[in-house]
């Protein structure tokens, strides 16, 4: 197509997802294939969780980014299952730090098999992605791999040191949600612009795409905790403030309110008072918590698309866009 033509309509959901419904299936059939071991406990937490579904965002993403740049192949349906590897061993870990026990409207495997299993399973998950993305024996992709999952780490730790902490900024919370979220997006999206031979700007450019989108993914998710129906979110709302979790909408009610309504906040971070929640929610509501959180999320969404800004105007370009939509205009 014709690049001054202009970027085409960005599609939704249903339609992104039936544009990459090909390669998702053979995503999905090598991660089954390779959850296999010869250990039944291992299987069936493994499968527990991979088998619960959801978005398969960002392998998605990654498959999206390279079919934009013009690749397909086997070894980019390779590489996002290494990237759901990892995430799905992001999860299986934070479930039991958090103490979480619903996930995508379904127990936890935490809640099921218990945290010593659910833990060794996450550890499993993360070395059987590192066995794929060594099989392609390119050692730019494993650095990227690399450092992504330690700064992953990095991101679970510096979120424990939040825990409780009502004088948690703005700054502390992004940066949080840079290491836990958005990097991994960030990988995704490099990775497909690798695999397709991209230059180093257009490397750069799908990174800078997935960062902001990882953020504003978060920061949307952040809100629904606060904002969302209990079904339609498959988890039970106010986990964030049980948890001792200051989110952006909250962080923003603190900074924002009287005194006295202050205090009664930090109070309910520091004890992870989920019976406080209507006082939270009434206070977030206020001071527009809400709309300044989704502000944010947007910001980080329209930052997302100016980075594809170049790139070859085609239907896989047209869905990354898209993703970016849905990310801040979701109910779950």
């Amino acid at each position: 197509m014709d690049s001054t033509a202009g970027p085409r309509t960005p599609p939704d959901l249903h339609a992104i997802q039936a544009l990459a419904r090909e390669d998702m299936a053979a995503v999905d059939a090598l991660i089954r294939r390779r959850l296999a071991s010869d250990v039944a406990l291992v299987n069936q937490v493994a499968e527990y969780i991979v088998g619960a579904g959801g978005k398969r965002l960002r392998p998605m993403l990654l498959l999206l980014a390279a079919r934009a740049l013009g690749h397909r192949g086997p070894d980019a349906h390779q590489l996002a299952a290494v990237v759901e590897f990892i995430h799905t061993a992001t999860l299986l870990h934070d479930d039991v730090v958090d103490e979480s026990d619903l996930r995508r409207g379904r127990r936890t495997a935490n809640a099921v098999f218990g945290n010593a299993a659910s833990v060794l399973v996450g550890d499993f998950l993360y070395s059987r992605g590192f066995q794929l993305m060594v099989e392609l024996e390119r050692m730019q992709v494993m650095r990227i791999l690399a450092d992504t999952t330690n700064r992953i780490a990095e991101g679970e730790v510096l979120q424990l040191l939040h825990v409780r902490n009502p004088d948690t900024d703005e700054a502390a919370y992004l940066r949080v949600v840079e290491r836990k979220t958005a990097v991994l997006f960030a990988a995704a999206t490099r990775l497909g612009a690798l695999l397709a031979g991209a230059d180093a700007a257009t490397c750069d450019a799908m990174h800078e795409y997935g960062l902001n989108l990882g953020h504003a993914f978060q920061i949307a998710d952040d809100v629904l905790d606060y904002a969302a129906d209990a079904g339609a979110l498959g988890k039970n709302l106010g986990d964030d403030l049980a948890e001792g979790k200051a989110t952006l909408p909250l962080i923003h009610a603190i900074a924002h309110s009287d005194d006295a309504t202050r205090a009664r906040l930090r109070d309910a971070v520091e004890h992870g008072d989920v019976g406080a929640m209507p006082h939270v929610v009434a206070a977030i509501h206020a001071t527009g918590g809400l709309e300044y959180s989704r502000g944010k999320a947007r910001e980080f969404a329209d930052a997302a698309m100016r980075a594809l800004d170049g790139l070859p105007d085609n239907d896989s370009t047209a869905a990354l866009r898209g993703l970016a939509l849905h990310a801040v205009e979701r109910d779950r």
